[in-house]
């Protein structure tokens, strides 16, 4: 399971924790249902989000739910799961997007990958979930077309990309493909004048989505010589986190202008959980529009112990200015980069610990567990945190962009 929307459960309380699981778990069964036991792999916390937005705007009915069956995810309990369209959208895109994923490292002769046999089942792999991908989008009236043609385009994207190339051109496919998915929510709800505020909210995560994964990603790309748009592009951290900021501000608009049945979940996890998503990439916390009003103390506000905005900490690599003005190796004579974590497994290898940690019930029950493909730690959706989770808490993020208040919003 990956994702950058990663909630604690302390902060979602009973009553959200049980929906958030609700989704989570409809999303894994409708992949099972539809495609076998093998596509629930491609199960993850952004792809939930599809589900979210979809009941969010949705009048209640019966058969939004069902009773699953024991699972060892859930430590052998019963629970009512999603159900329905949401659901199912949600297991398309996964799908077509896990299949690009695959093709993108067979490409790259990552790991296992790198030998012949290997390659040829994984690409019969993508193939399959590709083709299943797009039977599931066509079932609920989506053209995944527009997911392909993104993925298609971001190839050539990269190739072209340079010292100078506005890193929002990089970001742009996925921006294309997300926007189009959030939209479509509105469309299985009924509700078709929420389709362009949607779009423009998905448009905006999906830019966000791909700034953190390079902001997260950089130093481990650097140490292995993988692309990275923000090396590529030679985009200074302090300018990756402006547009995170006003990618997150734009997000909390656009849902202002969503009419929701019940918008709360949704509202925290892209609200209030996203922020936070941010903070954590670049290790700060608090609200980035606050700390650019007040232009003192570091560059967003009050810094972590060890963040890369940390002036105790060894400086950023780039130092707040582009590493590639006046020519030259951009690394070359300029400080160097810790030692790099653990290498990303393979396909096959990151599938066999996939399996591993999901029959230990690490994902759940852990309070951290490594990922399976990036080796990075990741907090179990059910593990207990150190965080003093609170109303007051949940709203101060928005005090820069008066998103809501505890009145308001009832977090």
């Amino acid at each position: 399971m990956f994702g950058i929307v990663r909630p604690c459960s302390h902060r979602l309380g009973e009553g959200l924790k049980t929906q958030w699981m609700a989704h989570l778990c409809g999303l894994c069964l409708a992949l099972r249902t539809d495609h076998g036991q093998f596509a629930r792999v491609v199960t993850n916390y952004d792809g939930l989000l599809i589900s979210v937005l979809t009941e969010a705007q949705a009048e209640r009915t019966t058969g939004w739910r069902r009773t699953a069956g024991p699972c060892p995810l859930r430590g052998m309990r019963t629970a009512s799961v999603a159900q329905g369209e949401g659901a199912r959208l949600a297991a398309a895109v996964s799908l077509v997007l896990a299949s690009a994923k695959v093709r993108d490292h067979v490409a790259d002769k990552d790991g296992l990958l790198a030998r012949r046999p290997v390659a040829l089942a994984a690409r019969r792999v993508a193939v399959s979930w590709g083709r299943a991908g797009a039977r599931t989008g066509s079932d609920v009236g989506f053209d995944t077309a527009v997911l392909v043609d993104a993925v298609d385009r971001q190839v050539g994207i990269e190739a072209l990309a340079g010292p100078g190339t506005p890193l929002r051109a990089v970001t742009e496919p996925t921006e294309t493909a997300t926007a189009a998915a959030f939209a479509h929510t509105a469309v299985l709800a009924g509700r078709p004048g929420n389709a362009e505020p949607l779009a423009e909210a998905g448009r905006l995560f999906g830019r966000l989505a791909h700034l953190l994964d390079a902001v997260e990603d950089q130093e481990t790309d650097a140490a292995s010589g993988a692309w990275n748009p923000l090396t590529a592009t030679g985009t200074p951290l302090v300018e990756a986190r402006r547009l995170a900021d006003d990618a997150l501000h734009g997000i909390r608009l656009a849902l202002r202008e969503v009419e929701f049945t019940d918008g709360k979940l949704a509202h925290l996890l892209l609200a209030h959980e996203l922020g936070r998503s941010v903070d954590r990439a670049f290790g700060t916390s608090g609200c980035g529009h606050q700390a650019h009003a007040d232009g003192a103390r570091g560059a967003f506000g009050p810094p972590q112990h060890g963040g890369p905005y940390n002036p105790q900490s060894p400086p950023s690599p780039y130092d707040g200015q582009n590493p590639y003005a006046g020519g030259g190796n951009p690394f070359g004579g300029g400080p160097s980069f810790p030692p790099p974590g653990p290498g990303k497994r393979g396909f096959w290898a990151g599938c066999a610990a996939a399996i591993g940690v999901c029959c230990t019930c690490k994902v759940c029950c852990a309070d951290e567990f490594e990922g399976p493909w990036s080796r990075k730690k990741r907090e179990g959706c059910l593990g207990n945190c150190d965080c003093d989770c609170n109303c007051c808490e949940a709203c101060e993020i928005c005090e820069c962009c008066e998103c809501c208040s505890c009145c308001d919003c009832g977090l």
